[in-house]
């Protein structure tokens, strides 16, 4: 069974396509993202011939040196600058065992299937291929959120996209048959003069609601949300909001990775270990 969209393919495009011309002025998150996926593949010692970028934007990921790299967008303006291919990251219109690298940073919260998302980027990887993504996370935009709630207190609707936390990102990675899955966050704090400059950067990095449900936010309901936004100031009149990145390391299956140890296959008692260090 399909599962149902909950966020909006075409408004989704548009924003993108919209953000495009100026995305490198609201750039800094997917820039951390990025550094963050760059430290990860340092840290890897096999090469990577046949690498996929998913949600490339401005393709400023720069492929290991020697690999040759294919680009998928969401958003046409992006693909096409990017010399790649337009498409969404749960219908991939690439085939299975294609690449041994897929990297995919700053798309994957707004994705309708996630799981299936997932799912596909393991189906393109060869064995032993690596999977390096970043999106962000759940306790991201608290300010903005409760300024949206105290705005909106009588009658309350979703303006916020639904966030992963890390934990259930790991189990996400799981299911989609991952092999050495790992997930970890990180926090950027940054500190904005008012809501409307907050706002300002979402547009400019394509992350406004794109919710399939959306309702337009009246404008004295948008009044009360830049003053609770603004009675969250710091003295130096800025309020700090909070990105949670979280980063997604998984390996397509092969025969000769290492393995966790079969339960209850110890051969040393972690009570006995314990006592020996009190001893």
């Amino acid at each position: 069974m399909q599962p149902v969209d909950i966020f909006d393919r075409s408004a989704r495009r548009r924003h993108r396509d919209r953000a495009a011309p100026r995305y490198a002025a609201h750039d800094f998150l997917r820039a951390a993202m990025l550094d963050g996926i760059a430290d990860r593949l340092a840290a890897v010692t096999r090469t990577f011939a046949d690498v996929l970028d998913v949600g490339t934007f401005d393709a400023a990921f720069a492929p290991p040196p020697g690999a040759r790299i294919a680009r998928l967008d969401p958003g046409f303006a992006f693909a096409r600058a990017a010399g790649g291919v337009h498409g969404d990251e749960d219908r991939l219109p690439f085939a299975d065992h294609s690449f041994d690298l897929v990297v995919a940073a700053g798309t994957l919260d707004s994705v309708s299937d996630l799981p299936g998302a997932l799912a596909l980027i393991r189906r393109t990887l060869r064995a032993d291929g690596l999977f390096l993504g970043a999106f962000v996370g759940s306790n991201s935009l608290p300010q903005l959120r409760g300024a949206l709630r105290a705005a909106e207190s009588e009658r309350p609707v979703a303006r916020c996209h639904p966030l992963v936390d890390v934990r259930s990102a790991g189990d996400l990675l799981l299911r989609a048959g991952f092999a050495l899955p790992v997930a970890d966050v990180e926090t950027l704090s940054v500190g904005y003069p008012g809501i409307g400059r907050l706002l300002e950067d979402l547009r400019g990095m394509a992350a406004g609601n794109v919710l399939v449900e959306r309702h337009p936010l009246r404008r004295d309901a948008l009044a009360r949300a830049a003053a609770a936004f603004a009675a969250a100031a710091d003295d130096d009149g800025r309020t700090r909001e909070r990105f949670d990145i979280v980063f997604l390391t998984g390996w397509s299956p092969a025969p000769d990775q290492p393995r966790p140890a079969r339960r209850g296959s110890a051969t040393a008692s972690l009570a006995d270990a314990l006592r020996a260090a009190r001893d």
